[in-house]
């Protein structure tokens, strides 16, 4: 389903959302799982980028962002906005307490992925030394997979922006990281 229409289509027909959702689903859950600890935050945060993808449909253009690149634009927002809110309500009570309740099956498939990202995980986190937007690049191409093309889409900036910013990254991490991130071209 890579075509505008088809995107455009899962706000308001239930076959093409089902469908859409199936095609990403995977890939979607990868995401998140890097980026959170618990299986039931990843479960949930995995069902919020999907709902916000219906409300944000509409205004899909596909101009610049194929539909992955948009749905982790969308992730990245989701799991950013779960953070924020999760550190304010470390600082205000401390810990969190509501917590909803999975199966055991469920819950041992959400743990089996997010140990499989463990390592990625790792990763992640010795990108925390970045500026943002260089972090961000590095992410999208890095570990998740986009074209340096698709990660500018995602971020909202220009594939030049996006190629210089890779750059700067990767002279940054070359001291740190014991493999060098891929050399990308920007494609279309």
């Amino acid at each position: 389903m890579d075509s505008v229409e088809g995107v455009a289509a899962i706000g308001r027909d239930r076959d093409a959302f089902e469908a859409f959702y199936r095609e990403h689903v995977e890939a979607v859950q990868r995401f998140v799982a890097r980026r959170v600890e618990s299986p039931e935050d990843a479960a949930d945060l995995t069902a919020e980028v999907f709902l916000a993808s219906i409300h944000a449909s509409s205004g899909y253009r596909g101009d610049a962002a194929a539909p992955r690149a948009w749905l982790y634009g969308i992730a990245r927002r989701v799991v950013a906005g779960h953070h924020r809110s999760t550190a304010k309500a470390i600082r205000a009570a401390g810990r969190i307490h509501a917590r909803e309740l999975l199966d055991d099956d469920a819950t041992d498939r959400i743990v089996a992925r997010i140990d499989g990202q463990r390592a990625a995980r790792e990763v992640y986190r010795s990108l925390a030394a970045l500026p943002d937007r260089q972090r961000a690049v590095v992410e999208l191409v890095a570990v998740d997979g986009l074209s340096l093309t698709e990660a500018a889409a995602a971020l909202g900036i220009s594939p030049g922006n996006a190629r210089v910013l890779y750059h700067r990254a990767r002279r940054r991490l070359a001291l740190t990281l014991p493999a060098t991130l891929p050399d990308l071209e920007v494609t279309s």
